[in-house]
């Protein structure tokens, strides 16, 4: 072979090779990488809802029925509960007689924690302002067994709170509200109170109603304070809810006769027009 064409076939072989060498190696396809995140996504979904799982199978129960029932929950006796809130402080008083079932339920959420942290969502002036959503969903989820009705005692007056519900029988769970007016329409739909204020009430007025009833109880339920905080930025929060006077240790009993201290009624309150009752969150 000529030395002039082999030179020349060896000088194009070489650029051929490094022209190679230096091209970048295709892009993945936008649909593989798309899928790549979906499945990432879904693995942490999976992850998050195992774990809520888990935390709901430790759940308490209440005695040997999950729901209770008024054989196996205290039937008298009265206990104090201190909120520690982001605007002050409130007192209330649970007479176990009024509703034995729902205060039993009370008691029990208050001991565990479980309003620690949790946000005011909803707040519907001269009405009433409502809570029970964990901040942490795994505390949601772990508490997440209804139980079953009371029958309505006392009215839903000023001042008085109740377990939230939905239009279902036996659907209270761990949500609850404070009527800020006199609200004795909510009796007949078996809402059902079993304690009252009897400090702070003016605290209480005070929760701020910036957001009214925008927060999705869903998402709340979903995602705790990562999606109020993140999205209500104006919204109060529990810092603790701890029982004071408890009827259930050695501390003394309030003397027989009395009752929780009366809170004053609102000036010029009407009772709001169409308004939504205080239903507890999608199930």
């Amino acid at each position: 072979m000529n030395r002039r064409v082999f030179l020349g076939l060896t000088v194009m072989c070489a650029a051929v090779w490094v022209a190679g060498c230096s091209e970048e190696p295709p892009a993945p396809p936008v649909m593989d990488v798309m899928n790549d995140m979906q499945a990432l996504q879904e693995a942490a979904e999976a992850e998050a809802l195992a774990k809520a799982r888990a935390a709901a199978a430790n759940a308490p129960a209440a005695g040997d029925d999950p729901m209770g029932s008024s054989g196996d929950v205290p039937q008298e006796g009265r206990f104090v509960v201190e909120f520690d809130t982001t605007v002050g402080s409130f007192t209330v008083e649970v007479d176990r007689s009024w509703a034995p079932i729902g205060a039993d339920r009370f008691y029990k959420l208050v001991k565990d924690g479980y309003y620690d942290d949790a946000g005011f969502f909803r707040v519907v002036p001269n009405f009433m302002v409502q809570w029970g959503l964990a901040a942490d969903p795994a505390d949601t989820a772990k508490w997440d067994q209804s139980i079953m009705d009371d029958p309505v005692k006392q009215s839903n007056k000023r001042g008085y709170m109740t377990f939230a519900k939905t239009g279902a029988p036996n659907s209270r769970s761990t949500q609850v509200f404070v009527n800020y007016a006199d609200n004795s329409f909510l009796d007949d739909q078996g809402f059902a109170p079993f304690g009252q204020v009897t400090k702070g009430m003016d605290v209480v007025s005070k929760i701020s109603s910036a957001h009214g009833e925008e927060p999705d109880q869903g998402a709340a339920t979903a995602e705790g304070n990562a999606y109020l905080k993140s999205t209500f930025p104006k919204l109060d929060y529990i810092k603790t809810a701890r029982v004071i006077k408890d009827d259930q240790s050695n501390q003394p009993d309030a003397a027989d006769g009395d009752t929780p201290e009366a809170t004053a009624e609102p000036e010029a309150t009407t009772e709001p027009e169409a308004t939504p009752s205080p239903e507890a969150g999608v199930e």
